[in-house]
């Protein structure tokens, strides 16, 4: 048998990454200065990107034996997820350097990270799929438990290790189900057993079932979402704020190849199971939310029912309702980066602007900053005209075409209860009085001129959200019609 060399040309922004890892490792063991790895970690994500863009084709490419797909809506995943990588590396930096963090394994365990998120997002394969997924998860827990003196970090990293590795376990089990049904582990392949529907459909749905049990915690989906609010909590805020925005991406990315790629014809059994999820998850989401008084627990169970909205889309199961829960996807990230960055922007050494009463008074403080967090804020809140607010009528508008008005309406209902706890925050900023011995705010200024840049964007892109839906929708098309 002869060895035939597979074309690594659409796999080449991973390549370029992973070498670049490599390189930041040794760089990092013989030079001191820390701004050394800082900048080839920003280099390498734009490098990254910049390839990503160069190497894209609109017809989806298959190599390495059909494990690795280079598709449109794949190269949009992966740009969108440098893009995010950046801007959360530029947040963070002041604030690690801080709380002497700013170190080199911080560096390599992003870089690793958008590795595992690049490889998940251009998955056709279950084993492929599955590297991904672990290759992110382990960089992630590690990242949680890097500040090495705080009990509370250290107790996220074990919460977030365990719960991870039982949801590994069941994705790993319902793989392996699909395996035995369909004899391969290809997505295509597995697709094509169950249209055929020539084995047994109780090993389907079993396997299924630990399938989305499995994504619904990659998700942070209820009712898999209970690792959320403390690992939102216990992490360093910046650690936090990549959590919370690239890795949805990837997410999303892993629910397509799962579920359009491998078991769209079970479209009609787990689009009930996503409908549940969907519904707990803003259920709880929304609810839990109204009660707490850290900013950052409060954003948790946010994700949660941003996550349940996220789900609607894609269990709509039509090229609408995937390019709005795409756009979706895109825009909450943007709109996290923003708000994880306040809270950063807002924090110095030794103090964690942590808690809602942090906020009060922020307009009389520094009214530009109040206004870009009002902004955030009313986006997240789903109100015009922020981008938020067209991210939801998308979905809610795919969802009403599919035939599903019931579940639409009660997504409408718990957005007007989730309205309460961003408009808090909005009322705290402007009506209250801030307190006495308020912490002076300082941000290096790349970090300010970008954080007014994130602002401005979710209202430009709420005005004129019509080239991103192109985007998105051209993605989804060129990948799967």
């Amino acid at each position: 048998m002869s060895f035939q060399m597979p074309d690594i040309l659409p796999a080449l922004p991973e390549i370029f990454v992973l070498s670049m890892a490599c390189v930041l490792l040794l760089v990092e063991a013989y030079l001191k200065p820390k701004t050394a790895t800082y900048l080839i970690t920003l280099g390498t994500l734009l490098g990254s990107a910049a390839i990503t863009v160069f190497t894209g084709m609109l017809d989806p490419v298959y190599t390495f034996n059909g494990m690795f797909v280079d598709d449109v809506m794949g190269d949009m995943l992966k740009l969108m997820a440098d893009l995010a990588a950046i801007v959360a590396m530029i947040y963070s930096r002041q604030y690690l350097a801080d709380r002497e963090m700013l170190r080199g394994e911080y560096f390599a365990l992003v870089l690793f990270a958008v590795l595992g998120m690049m490889v998940m997002i251009s998955a056709s394969h279950f084993l492929t799929l599955y590297l991904g997924v672990e290759l992110l998860s382990l960089s992630l827990y590690a990242m949680v438990a890097l500040q090495r003196d705080s009990a509370r970090a250290t107790e996220a990293a074990m919460k977030y290790f365990i719960l991870g590795a039982l949801a590994s376990g069941l994705l790993l089990y319902g793989m392996s189900m699909l395996y035995g049904l369909s004899g391969s582990l290809e997505l295509s392949k597995v697709a094509r057993a169950v249209h055929e529907g020539t084995q047994s459909n109780m090993v389907m749905v079993f396997g299924l079932v630990f399938v989305v049990a499995g994504l619904g915690f990659k998700l942070g989906a209820a009712p898999f979402h209970m690792w959320v609010p403390d690992i939102y909590h216990g992490a360093p805020t910046a650690v936090t704020l990549f959590i919370g925005t690239a890795p949805k991406l990837a997410a999303f990315a892993f629910a397509m190849r799962l579920l359009v790629d491998g078991l769209q014809p079970a479209h009609g059994d787990w689009q009930q199971m996503l409908a549940v999820m969907a519904v707990m998850s803003m259920a709880i989401g929304n609810l839990a939310a109204i009660m707490q008084s850290n900013i950052k627990r409060m954003l948790a169970y946010s994700t949660i029912a941003h996550m349940g909205f996220l789900l609607l889309g894609i269990l709509s199961g039509s090229l609408a309702g995937f390019s709005a829960s795409m756009f979706y996807a895109i825009t909450y990230v943007l709109m996290s980066l923003g708000t994880f960055g306040m809270v950063i922007y807002l924090s110095s050494a030794g103090y964690e602007a942590e808690n809602l009463d942090d906020y009060k008074g922020l307009n009389a403080r520094h009214p530009w900053l109040a206004a870009i967090m009002g902004m955030l804020m009313l986006s997240m809140a789903g109100l015009p005209p922020f981008v938020g607010f067209y991210a939801k009528f998308t979905v809610l508008q795919s969802l009403v075409g599919a035939g599903w008005l019931g579940l639409a309406v009660v997504a409408v209902l718990f957005s007007l209860i989730g309205a309460y706890y961003y408009l808090r925050i909005v009322k705290l900023m402007y009506f209250d009085t801030p307190h006495a011995d308020a912490h002076p705010i300082a941000m290096a200024g790349d970090a300010r001129i970008l954080l007014s840049v994130n602002g401005l964007a979710v209202l430009g892109l709420g005005l004129m959200p019509q080239a991103l839906m192109a985007l998105c929708t051209a993605s989804v098309q060129f990948s799967y019609w």
